[in-house]
């Protein structure tokens, strides 16, 4: 088990936390989740305006939702150009065997490799979407080789070029 903000652990790669399964959101709660989805840098005056609550009574809720593992990251979405990795790739996986272990040891794989953007455990034909941010194809075919033909325990995998972003930020 490895902790996780807010009290949550991961176990067999599936987040497990007290604190969502007790959690009760208001309607100044779901406000404030809107907008600080958009923009999480919206100051806490601008975020009182919208949602109608005072200064302080937004960054008490703010706090709550951070510690309570509600807002689980403020991160930077930063242009892939930028930063040298304009290729994106999904891919879809496919496992020979989905023991506790075999499964913790691949999700531990993924993590370890920084071109993960994203990655979903799913039911279905596929047992793996992942998000890859990569510098070009020769880099994909090295991550390939690595983290999926030097895998005994990948059956497969499909990959799904991305041509642009339609939605998102």
């Amino acid at each position: 088990m490895a902790p996780i903000a807010g009290g949550a652990t991961l176990v067999s790669g599936i987040l497990r936390s007290p604190a969502l399964e007790t959690v009760t959101l208001d309607a100044f709660d779901r406000a404030l989740l809107a907008e600080v989805q958009i923009d999480n840098q919206v100051p806490a005056r601008v975020l009182a305006e919208r949602v109608g609550l005072s200064e302080s009574a937004v960054l008490r809720r703010l706090r709550r939702l951070r510690r309570d593992g509600i807002i689980v990251a403020d991160r930077a979405v930063v242009h892939p150009a930028v930063l040298g990795t304009p290729l994106t790739v999904h891919v879809l996986v496919s496992l020979e065997r989905e023991t506790s272990d075999l499964l913790d040891a691949f999700v531990r794989r993924l993590r370890s490799r920084p071109e993960v953007r994203e990655a979903w455990y799913v039911t279905g034909e596929v047992d793996f979407v992942l998000q890859l941010r990569l510098s070009g194809m020769e880099a994909y075919e090295a991550f390939t080789r690595e983290v999926f033909h030097d895998e005994p325990n990948v059956r497969s995998f499909r990959t799904i070029i991305a041509m642009r972003q339609i939605v998102g930020p």
